[in-house]
């Protein structure tokens, strides 16, 4: 048995807002997402010239699950049909690399050299405590020691 859970936002758009989404989903320039959150707004608008359709029905038109549908639903409620449309900029910006110039420059001189005492070469465990140790970096993952010397098409054997 599926539950049917009642609207908690419901979408009235205006002449304006509806002459605007239309032109999005005519736009031959416009990110395929956007268009397809345009046609979805259009489709489930519940105004006087909106069909309103079920999410069921709108989910399959517009190839987008039911749930991403009612995500749709909240943004507009909260922002607007218009900018509900637009993908939402990021709140916090991306991680700041560790490995700059320098730091890669050094992982692969350390590389290159010989390994330490009592090992036959450098893993990538050893690679990362002896950067740790010079202070070239404060902390650093044997994943972040692969992927940089990757990078370098470093071959040693």
């Amino acid at each position: 048995m599926t539950r049917v859970s009642a609207k908690k936002y419901r979408i009235t758009l205006n002449v304006k807002e509806r002459e605007k989404l239309q032109a999005i989903t005519r736009s031959t320039k416009a990110p395929v997402s956007k268009v397809i959150r345009a046609k979805a707004l259009l489709l489930l608008d519940e105004g006087s010239s909106g069909p309103a359709l079920k999410d069921s029905e709108v989910a399959e038109q517009c190839g987008r699950t039911v749930h991403a549908l009612e995500r749709l639903r909240k943004r507009c409620a909260e922002v607007g049909a218009l900018r509900a449309v637009e993908r939402k900029k990021r709140t916090v910006g991306p991680r700041a690399r560790k490995f700059g110039g320098y730091e890669q420059a050094r992982l692969v001189q350390l590389a290159c050299s010989d390994a330490p005492e009592g090992c036959a070469r450098w893993t990538l465990s050893l690679l990362a405590e002896k950067l740790i140790e010079m202070n070239v970096v404060d902390s650093v993952s044997t994943e972040t020691i692969r992927r940089e010397l990757k990078k370098t098409n470093l071959n040693l054997g």
